[in-house]
């Protein structure tokens, strides 16, 4: 029984933020050291990134609004919402997206109507709310009022994996199984100004966006490609906790990366593959002696950032196209948590070049420090 993730979709919100513009804005912000001001130069000039999306309107120049509650363009000033404010928002915005997605992901499914679906996964960790967005989808989308559904929450960037996990599992259980996962963060919500690195690195990156698929053990239709889950693996590096995490604060919730996670990632990312590669000895025996580049022919990297992007490739001895899909997501639409590595399994799926047959492998990166993966096969 082959097990296959189909109508891998995305979506973002309409605002876009373009890179060199938010840099000045941060850049300009009252209370700002001088340290704090190269910082902010450094951290936007170097992130890869040209635009990205926000649920929040009032960041466009093009807002009006009368009563800002982010950013005050007459002024020029970032506000300090509190907690409450911004995931009040955050329900708001995100059930659209929730609904968006899970829809678009069933319509790019041939053979499979919503009434069909089984099982709901919902992913995010940049928000709270019940009833919560499983309900919500289930509601919305018109699903069976029996359908099962499932929160991953507060996971961080890594989420959508094990989701797909989660979801090949109740289809191995019931091969009848058609299981929705969809993944939504708006990390905008929580950026803000400060002194503190951290916080300034992660108002570099961070963006809005959904992404959603179908996993089911049925056939594909003709025409129709998608990708065969074939194995999932999990690694939690021996050092790095305090490194990456993700805490909830007054005026929203506090990022922690460090700038010794790209060293992190570069001294442990073969360990972590090798559980994954060990259910084949090909690839097992091309990660010991560095030809996995040429073992596996694509690589769904999460796009942390422009460095653990270096780190990777570096590492892995992997060729420059085999990383066009992770860093031509980071450009054009920054780190966007969890939804994330959906945008590059698109990427890698619509790409003419992509076969029958080829092997994908996906990493993500998160708090702990965690490193989820799967190997794929690309199915059409």
């Amino acid at each position: 029984m082959t097990i296959t993730l189909r109508g891998v979709t995305t979506v973002v919100p309409p605002t876009v933020l373009v890179q060199e513009e938010v840099r000045d804005v941060f850049a300009a912000q009252p209370g700002l050291n001088r340290l704090a001001q190269r910082i902010v130069a450094t951290s936007f000039n170097v992130s890869g990134i040209e635009r990205r999306h926000t649920v929040l309107e009032e960041l466009s120049w093009d807002s009006q609004t009368e009563e800002p509650v982010f950013f005050d363009i007459r002024t020029g000033e970032l506000l300090f919402p509190g907690t409450k404010a911004r995931n009040e928002l955050y329900a708001e915005h995100a059930t659209r997206l929730y609904v968006e997605a899970g829809r678009a992901a069933i319509e790019a499914t041939p053979g499979i109507e919503a009434s069909e679906v089984t099982h709901v996964i919902t992913v995010s960790c940049t928000g709270f709310y019940a009833p919560g967005p499983d309900f919500m989808i289930a509601r919305d989308l018109g699903l069976d009022a029996g359908v099962q559904r499932y929160h991953l929450g507060f996971m961080g960037c890594y989420a959508t994996m094990p989701a797909l996990r989660l979801a090949r599992q109740l289809c191995e259980a019931d091969a009848a199984a058609v299981v929705l996962v969809v993944s939504v963060e708006l990390c905008t919500l929580h950026l803000r100004t400060s002194n503190d690195p951290d916080t300034i690195v992660a108002s570099s990156l961070f963006s809005d966006g959904a992404g959603a698929g179908i996993v089911t053990a049925r056939e594909l239709e003709p025409g129709e490609r998608g990708f065969g889950l074939d194995a999932f693996a999990t690694r939690i590096t021996p050092v790095g906790e305090g490194d990456m995490a993700w805490k909830i604060g007054d005026h929203g919730f506090e990022m922690v990366l460090s700038n010794a996670v790209p060293a992190i990632i570069d001294d442990h990312i073969t360990g972590a593959l090798e559980p994954l590669f060990a259910h084949e000895e090909a690839l097992a025996e091309a990660l010991a002696t560095d030809t996995s580049s040429r073992a596996v022919e694509h690589w769904a990297i999460h796009p942390g950032g422009r460095s653990i992007l270096d780190k990777v490739e570096a590492r892995l001895a992997l060729t420059e196209a085999q990383l066009v899909p992770a860093r031509d997501t980071l450009r054009d639409f920054g780190n966007m948590s969890s939804a994330t590595v959906l945008f590059v399994l698109k990427r890698i799926l619509d790409d003419a070049s992509t076969s029958g047959g080829d092997r994908v492998a996906a990493m993500a990166f998160g708090p702990g420090l965690t490193v989820e993966s799967a190997l794929m096969t690309v199915r059409a």
